[in-house]
């Protein structure tokens, strides 16, 4: 089969424990489908490379792989290293669903308990509460001040002009994307634990045995292989650029670095594979929708599917064709990376680019739609047997 050929050499199966060649395994015939399909469009963007993998509960993982990490670098592998920009919200909710469990902190605890410093007197101090920050649902005006993250203004003075925003409307009831928020728990963290980036090492990285997981640029850059970012200055021409220091300031918001092998393990916790380190009450708390985004039905690849959507706590809910579909996707300049799963089938997804292309949007929504398609008549034929069966 032309995937075999293809993939041989870089197409991998990995487990929490193991990687090896996937010569000897059966893929499903939409999955390889897609991979094909998938690959074909990147060669005739000349996207620099992608990692991808298919997450079952239970099963070992599949994971392609295509491309290099830079013109002249090595090639990618689910140990290579990308940002995963916004994809870093669904960890920071996780850490602070977490520190909730443990009594560190509480969802209504209002910002002035968190940060004393910063006044968000125009909001009111005890109305802005933790639950509104990791829900995206302060009131301010969308992506407020991200030209200032992106200006590298300090963090502190950015917060000092947040707080003094008037919003839209009152904390929790409409939803609005920020970043720069999210500054109020970085400097929670150096207030009262050391680091965003500690912290979430002791209570998710360390736990999850997740072998390449960091926070901040030193740490990308320290990393023994690490994707380059890439942006496009043609139709088919990419460049390689510096990595940018801006959002990682923001670190809860966009701050953290995995490699595919952490990121099917971040997946497998979420399927509800460690339930020591993550319990099924703390992934549902973070997966409950509470805040309509109903812009997001409106994304040109994925309007035919999405009858609904919602913001929970890090995460978006879709309603993809009748099916709970949790996802978040991420960019920053060079990278895009999106993390998906449904608690209704019990599998996942990731993909993961060192190139800032709009690509990955119909990659993903196309995934899902095959995804699902195959499951409902899998679990058709399986329903089909039973009866027969009686």
């Amino acid at each position: 089969m032309f995937i075999r050929l293809l993939y041989l050499s870089v197409l991998v199966v990995i487990s929490t424990s193991v990687v090896r060649a996937a010569d000897n395994i059966e893929l499903p015939a939409w999955l390889e489908a897609h991979s094909q399909q998938i690959q074909q469009q990147a060669i005739d963007k000349n996207i620099p490379g992608y990692v991808f993998a298919y997450i079952e509960k239970g099963q070992v993982a599949k994971v392609f792989v295509y491309g290099k990490e830079s013109k002249h670098g090595d090639a990618i592998t689910a140990d290579t290293v990308f940002r995963l920009a916004s994809v870093s919200k669904t960890f920071t909710a996780m850490l602070m669903a977490k520190y909730v469990e443990q009594h560190r902190v509480q969802w209504q605890q209002p910002i002035a308990q968190l940060v004393p410093n910063y006044a968000f007197s125009a909001v009111g101090e005890n109305v802005l509460q933790l639950q509104h920050i990791v829900g995206q649902s302060s009131g301010f005006t969308p992506n407020a001040y991200d030209n200032l993250i992106e200006a590298n203004y300090p963090l502190p003075r950015v917060l000092n002009m947040l707080s003094e925003l008037k919003p839209l409307c009152a904390p929790g009831k409409c939803y609005t994307y920020q970043n720069t928020l999210f500054g109020v728990l970085e400097e929670y963290f150096k207030q009262h634990h050391s680091t965003f980036g500690q912290a979430i090492d002791q209570t998710l990285f360390k736990p999850l045995q997740m072998p390449h997981a960091s926070v901040g640029k030193n740490s990308l850059l320290a990393s023994e292989n690490w994707a380059k970012p890439h942006v496009a200055i043609g139709k088919k021409t990419w460049r390689a650029v510096s990595v940018r220091d801006d959002y990682y300031q923001y670190s809860p918001a966009a701050g953290v670095n995995a490699s595919m092998r952490d990121m099917v393990l971040w997946v497998r916790a979420l399927l509800g594979e460690f339930p020591q380190v993550m319990n099924q009450q703390l992934i549902d708390t973070v997966t409950e929708p509470l805040t309509e985004s109903k812009k997001e039905t409106y994304r040109r690849e994925w309007r035919q599917y999405l009858n609904d959507a919602h913001y929970g706590l890090g995460w978006r809910i879709y309603d993809f064709n009748g099916h709970k579909l949790n996802y978040h996707g991420g960019w920053v300049q060079g990278y895009r990376a999106d993390v998906a799963f449904t608690p209704d089938y019990d599998v996942g997804y990731v993909m993961l680019m060192n190139a800032e292309s709009n690509l990955i949007n119909q990659f993903s929504a196309d995934f899902w739609a095959a995804c699902f398609a195959a499951l409902e008549l899998q679990s058709k034929q399986i329903q089909g047997s039973l009866a027969a069966a009686k």
